[in-house]
């Protein structure tokens, strides 16, 4: 495994959740599902709300198979469990893939991208300055493709109704929104207010 590996949005959540607890030895499922539920992460990722017991074991099997997590048995009130923690490769895979997510993000609807968000404090501050301001680019960029699109339908067609200039407007104030949440982070980050600490981020 390499790498280049294509770390798919379940199995993204998982490592991630996995990840927070790298400075703790590990975690097992049960675990995993109490922070799903605890963060009500069914309501905001795309994980589904039949993501059951069944499927983060067979997600945790898939990510152990792929050697992006390592797991040993341990004896937890009087019962066997399986612990599971994420290897070097996972890491780099997932500090990777945040920064992708976050690094290439256009304002549209990413299912990954909360979840990369959720896990800024996996890069450093320059990382993560990069990434959004290379975002705010790109952003900024789609939003004047879009405003020169609206200029030069309504000089053609001065008296367009609603229900067309509506399908520009309404993306352009969008990204507009995205611009300024992203500036407003970007902002944060440079006062220092993307380093958190693990056993902070980890609570």
């Amino acid at each position: 495994m390499t790498e280049d590996y294509t770390l798919k949005h379940r199995p993204f959540v998982i490592l991630g959740l996995i990840s927070e607890k790298m400075h703790e030895g590990g975690c097992h499922a049960y675990d995993i599902n109490k922070r799903i539920e605890d963060r009500g992460m069914r309501n905001w990722t795309n994980i589904g709300l039949d993501f059951s017991f069944s499927t983060i074991y067979r997600t945790l099997d898939r990510l152990e198979k792929d050697e992006l997590v390592d797991s040993f048995e341990e004896e937890i009130d009087n019962r066997s469990r399986k612990t599971y923690r994420i290897t070097d490769l996972g890491y780099n895979i997932l500090r990777k893939k945040v920064y992708n997510v976050l690094n290439n993000y256009m304002g549209r609807n990413d299912e990954d991208f909360y979840v990369a968000f959720s896990m800024f404090p996996i890069l450093n501050l320059e990382e993560q300055a990069e990434a959004v301001a290379n975002s705010i680019k790109r952003i900024k960029k789609h939003k004047k493709e879009l405003n020169g699109m609206l200029d030069e339908s309504l000089a053609e067609f001065p008296k367009m109704p609603i229900n067309v200039t509506g399908l520009f407007i309404h993306p352009i104030k969008v990204l507009q929104a995205d611009i300024e949440f992203l500036e407003l982070v970007l902002e944060e980050i440079k006062k220092g207010g993307g380093n958190v600490e693990p056993e902070e981020y980890n609570k």
